[in-house]
């Protein structure tokens, strides 16, 4: 902060000098101009320039030395159009409102819904686009009605960035199921009509309702996953009670979301199954992340022999599966939570839900209370994701690795000294 109030003064001081000397060298060429023509109109118009010019310049140097002029100037990477690349862009931040907070960006979490939006497979994209919600930093500005957060402190900033806080759902601290629509940090309406531009940006400003405080010892890079795939894996395990010890978990898929909520198993105390279409897995689900056992969901034997066994399923996988043969492994009355996008439409036959007694529930991200408790959660029994560190000028090559499924098992982007 310093060095910036630093550089900035004197970016300012510089201007200052400029227009001093501008306005000494109108100044000689009007003396000039005033002995060679003393006493006729075209000197009196000269002069009525020259007033001119100073009061422009005078002017120019006061406006640019007004912080708020300089403060909403925002530096970020963002899509221009459906091909969904992106590269350098600067745009305008809306102001910091009564209970708003500004916070410098210094990581962000790169994950596939930012390529739905800037490659427009929702349909609803408006360019240019700037992604990005896992977002952590530094508070740098605070609303005069912000009583949570100070200037310094860590924060974090997670899908949403604010909702109508008056609805059945904020009032029960389900901000994302937002009766009236919760806003999205990238492309979505803020309260004063502005298009939302995300996390791949120098800061971002948000209702203080939807920051959240990052632990003093945790560190700021590894925090960023957590506002999307950990509370994501965090939020429908706690919902349906899979924080009792002893009972038995069952993942399907291993990436960003996958890997962490076999963390979150282990911490709860539960016995947990990964399963995964690919036998290369096996060694980095057991060794790695030390689930209990691992099934290659193709094996017909392997599945079979997983039948009535498990409380509880996280769903994490994307693109098309059938639901039924992970649904015949649920005990009586058990249930699998739906957190990835299987396709445009599930497969799965009723007798799958019938026979037993199941149950099939969906979930996003968790609301804020649950998205505090999840990262003090992780603070406290030390969880941290698996992560890849980049540069904002990577983001592109990251991209097409991450839908080769090529990352363990979250980049994170370097913001703080890639963006410049």
């Amino acid at each position: 902060m310093c060095v910036l109030r630093f550089k900035t003064l004197k970016f300012f001081c510089f201007l200052c000098i400029l227009c001093n000397q501008l306005g000494h060298c109108i100044h000689q060429s009007m003396d000039s101009v005033k002995e060679k023509t003393h006493g006729d109109t075209k000197s009196k118009k000269l002069a009525q320039q020259r007033s001119r010019l100073q009061t422009m310049s005078l002017n120019w140097v006061s406006c640019m030395s007004k912080p708020d002029m300089m403060n909403n100037n925002c530096l970020g990477w963002a899509a221009r159009d459906e091909s969904g690349v992106l590269s350098p862009y600067t745009f305008t931040r809306r102001e910091v409102g009564d209970e708003d907070v500004s916070l410098k960006i210094t990581h962000c979490g790169i994950c596939y819904a930012d390529m739905l939006f800037t490659k427009n497979r929702l349909g609803d994209s408006r360019y240019p686009l700037v992604p990005g919600h896992e977002i952590v930093g530094i508070v740098k500005e605070v609303g005069s009605n912000v009583h949570h957060f100070k200037v310094g402190h860590r924060v974090g900033v997670g899908a949403y960035v604010n909702s109508c806080r008056e609805c059945e759902s904020c009032n029960q601290s389900l901000e994302v199921y937002c009766s009236k629509g919760s806003v999205y940090t990238s492309n979505g309406v803020d309260a004063d009509g502005t298009i939302t531009n995300g996390g791949y940006s120098s800061f971002i400003v948000v209702h203080e309702r939807c920051c959240f405080r990052i632990p003093d010892e945790y560190p700021l890079a590894l925090a960023a996953p957590l506002l999307c795939p950990g509370i994501t894996a965090y939020s429908p395990m706690v919902r349906h009670k899979m924080n009792q010890p002893g009972k038995s978990l069952g993942v399907i898929g291993l990436g960003g979301v996958g890997h962490l909520a076999v963390k979150f198993g282990k911490a709860f105390g539960l016995n947990v199954t990964v399963f995964s279409t690919s036998i290369s897995k096996k060694e980095e689900a057991l060794s790695l992340l030390g689930a209990d056992k691992f099934v290659v969901s193709s094996d017909e034997q392997q599945m079979k022999a997983m039948a009535n066994s498990l409380d509880f399923i996280i769903d994490t996988a994307s693109g098309d599966h059938s639901l039924d043969p992970y649904m015949s492994c649920l005990k009586t009355a058990g249930v699998l939570a739906l957190v990835g996008f299987p396709g445009d439409q599930i497969k799965l036959s009723p007798a799958s839900l019938l026979r037993g007694m199941k149950t099939i529930s969906g979930s996003l991200v968790g609301g804020v209370k649950e998205t505090q408790e999840m990262l003090d959660f992780c603070a406290a029994h030390k969880i941290y994701p698996n992560i890849q560190i980049v540069p904002i000028q990577y983001v592109n090559e990251a991209w097409e690795r991450l839908t080769k499924g090529d990352v363990k098992y979250r980049f994170v982007i370097d913001v703080e000294n890639s963006l410049k």
